[in-house]
């Protein structure tokens, strides 16, 4: 039998979908004043998804407040932390498959991994237990581990922003929710069940209401429940839907328009003759630019 690397392997996908994500913040919420965005990304890492792998990036941004406590302060685009958890390359529906596959249909690791494979996954046995512990982990939330994160934010941004995202493994009625600290990035605690109405989030959502820390705001999508159970645990703090889910809805609509518009264009414009330059060669030849088609 030929031996595996120990290593990590090297693994490469090409012409993935690419997800640049901003910094949900517009201001600082220290000062009030508006961030100024970063140039470098501050996290760039390909992710296994079950719909694909997916290359993800998130730009920062900065306060640029002479005056603010909090001056030069960066603030990370969070809703990286909705796709996987930091450090990892495999996004949580990954993990709400495994966890559901094993917890409710009681199927063995080794079985849960050749679905994954099929799905066209990549992962081995041991990762998948590892997975799957990291799945127990983020449903159990360690409540002293999890102050000692929101503590550390706390002192470096004056409080904590709460957010909550919901994700439905492809194939299954129950969906995940999880909980993190938008400053921090940092998932906190997940809860997954089947029609969560506002009551049972309000339930989940209180020891993290009675935790010694200042609250800045909350951030989810437009779910009216999941809207309700944020207002109703911190009603005192302002509640903003997340940017990211918002374009992404505008843009739905358009979508298909614009494939519509894009086959249309290489069908009309894909017979045309190619451009002829004065000395003979074509045009685009010998050239490090893109075709725009």
């Amino acid at each position: 039998m030929e031996k595996r690397p120990r290593h990590r392997p090297h693994r490469e996908y090409a012409d993935i979908p690419r997800k640049l994500v901003e910094c949900d913040l517009d201001n600082c919420p220290v000062c009030g004043s508006e961030l100024k965005p970063r140039r470098p990304w501050h996290t760039k890492k390909t992710i296994q998804t079950l719909q694909g792998p997916i290359f993800m990036a998130g730009k920062s941004k900065e306060c640029v407040n002479l005056e603010c406590a909090n001056y030069g302060q960066h603030y990370y685009a969070s809703h990286l932390g909705m796709w996987s958890l930091p450090h990892s390359t495999y996004g949580l529906d990954v993990l709400a498959l495994i966890g559901w596959e094993h917890e409710h249909e009681h199927r063995q690791l080794v079985e849960i991994q050749r679905e994954l494979n099929r799905r066209g996954v990549e992962v081995n046995e041991r990762n998948t237990g590892k997975l799957y512990r990291q799945f127990l982990a983020l449903l159990s939330a360690s409540s002293e581990t999890a102050e000692e994160k929101l503590a550390t934010s706390v002192v470096k941004y004056g409080g904590v922003i709460w957010a909550v995202d919901a994700l439905q493994p492809e194939g299954h009625n129950r969906l995940l929710y999880v909980l993190y600290e938008v400053l921090s990035g940092q998932p906190i605690a997940a809860l997954q069940g089947e029609h969560v109405g506002k009551e049972e989030l309000m339930a989940w959502l209180n020891p993290y209401q009675t935790l010694p820390f200042r609250v800045l705001a909350t951030l989810s999508d437009g779910e009216v429940s999941l809207v309700a159970a944020l207002k109703g645990r911190w009603p005192q703090v302002p509640h903003q839907r997340c940017q990211t889910h918002f374009l992404n809805n505008l843009a739905e609509a358009a979508l298909d328009y614009d494939d519509e518009l894009r086959q249309n264009m290489r069908r009309d414009l894909g017979s045309l003759p190619k451009v002829t330059r004065e000395n003979g060669s074509e045009a685009g030849e010998n050239s490090s630019a893109s075709p725009l088609l």
